[in-house]
């Protein structure tokens, strides 16, 4: 967290995103199941007293309304850059918004995986009445401008790699465009920006020269994690964020005491909580918002998205949960699909192929082999045969059945909802229940078994 009284956080998101070939904004394409500007407003929001602006332009009306629907609690004051004419330009356009005694501190709204600490950092250098200039090396610096230093280690100039001579083509340091200075040093160099190249646009890098020039001292601050400054221009750019951002994911669970067997086959996305000694298998999917107890098992090929799984739960591979609570040591699948709504006991055991859909499993019922139990309540300690389904649906209306406590219920059982059974009831195999069933009795609804000698299949002609 930076100590800096007043910061001005500007983020640039005016871009069109032309290479992304899309109608979605740019900054709206999701990294980690969040939209990359969504990244950025998380990691400047952290910073103490800032003002945030967003920049925009093309696409303004999406891209404002999915920030204010996803960021409701942050106050944005935005910007309209009508015309694409450079970075500089867009930064000229917070101007009048500004603090004349705050920090300014220029963000980028496709570059999500920039962190709070290094921000932070530029923030203080900034205070002091500096420019804080953030840095990179590369092992192919190609395409970039070079940082040019001096004897004593400030960054001198930045020069564009079409302008650079031999020496300076040597050098790996590399600007990041990432910036913060006082606003009083930003509005005067800005005032001087000039358009007199090929685009003909206003480029903020220019600033770092014009600072320069009126004795402005500029630091540089040099990042080794190239990650956290690559920003997205294209479909590709997106993948290796998406990379990036997995493993950095990864290795925080790993470091607070989560196993996953293979960290580049596993996928996190929004807010997930995994506490220690759970094991994550090849190809899960978690997505937030989870949170995942200790000691938890999730097997191979396996989603997770918005659920609880308690303490000690077992989920076998191949399975689906959504929004759903899955009780401790309980034990769910292979290939087992938990829907919406459905609350899973201590101890239930959910086998292959079975589907709950918001239904209430209570503590030590199962429901092993190839069944449907929808919109149902389901007593402690009952047993759900294979083939079992409750019929919740009678073509316009979703209907409840209850199921009391010690229950069993025969394989290949259809139970016509609404209906109760009661505790301690014995529904025999094959039988279709279409009224309530009082406690400690057996149904049985089958028709008597007969042979029909000299009957013929059915026969193509």
């Amino acid at each position: 967290m930076s100590s800096a009284a007043n910061i001005d956080v500007i983020i640039l998101a005016a871009g069109q995103g032309t290479r992304m070939k899309s109608a979605l904004p740019k900054v709206l394409h999701p990294v980690g199941g969040r939209a990359l500007i969504s990244h950025v407003l998380a990691a400047a929001s952290a910073l103490a007293n800032t003002n945030l602006h967003i920049v925009i332009g093309q696409n303004a009306e999406a891209l404002q309304q999915h920030v204010e629907t996803t960021h409701p609690d942050l106050k944005i004051k935005w910007v309209q850059q009508t015309e694409q004419l450079g970075t500089g330009h867009a930064v000229q356009q917070t101007l009048p918004n500004l603090g004349a005694s705050n920090t300014a501190l220029v963000l980028y709204g496709d570059v999500p995986l920039i962190e709070t600490n290094v921000l932070s950092e530029l923030v203080e250098i900034a205070a002091r009445r500096q420019l804080a200039l953030l840095t990179t090396k590369l092992d192919e610096p190609a395409g970039y401008g070079r940082i040019v230093r001096d004897a004593n280690g400030d960054v001198n100039e930045i020069v564009e790699h079409r302008d650079c001579d031999d020496s300076q083509l040597g050098i790996d340091e590399v600007n990041t465009g990432f910036m913060a200075l006082p606003v009083a040093m930003l509005s005067d160099t800005l005032a001087k920006l000039e358009n007199n190249n090929d685009q003909q646009e206003y480029y903020l890098t220019d600033v770092i020269k014009l600072a320069k020039a009126q004795g402005g001292s500029i630091t540089g601050v040099c990042t080794d994690d190239f990650a956290s400054v690559l920003g997205v221009n294209d479909r590709r750019d997106l993948a290796i964020c998406e990379k990036h951002y997995q493993a950095r994911r990864a290795l925080a669970y790993m470091e607070s005491g989560v196993t996953i067997v293979d960290p580049d086959r596993v996928t996190f996305r929004g807010d997930v909580s995994i506490a220690p000694d759970t094991s994550l298998d090849i190809n899960t999917v978690i997505e937030g918002p989870t949170q995942i107890g200790s000691h938890v098992v999730i097997g191979a090929n396996s989603i997770v998205r918005a659920s609880t799984l308690a303490d000690g739960c077992v989920i076998e591979p191949n399975c689906v949960i959504e929004d759903a609570d899955v009780g401790a040591s309980a034990a769910v699948g292979p290939f087992a699909r938990i829907r919406p709504g459905s609350e899973l006991g201590e101890n239930v055991r959910i086998g292959n192929f079975v589907e709950v859909k918001n239904s209430k499993i209570s503590a030590g019922a199962k429901a092993n082999h190839l069944s449907y139990v929808g919109d149902t309540d389901v007593g402690a300690n009952t047993n759900i045969g294979a083939g079992v389904i409750t019929c919740n649906y009678d073509g316009a209306y979703k209907h409840r059945t209850v199921i009391g406590e010690n229950v069993f219920v025969g394989s290949d059982c259809q139970l016509v909802a609404p209906v109760t059974i009661a505790d301690n009831a014995t529904i025999g195999a094959g039988t279709t229940v279409t009224n309530d069933v009082e406690a400690d009795v057996l149904i049985i609804s089958r028709v008597k078994q007969r042979s029909v000698r000299g009957w013929k299949r059915p026969t193509k002609k």
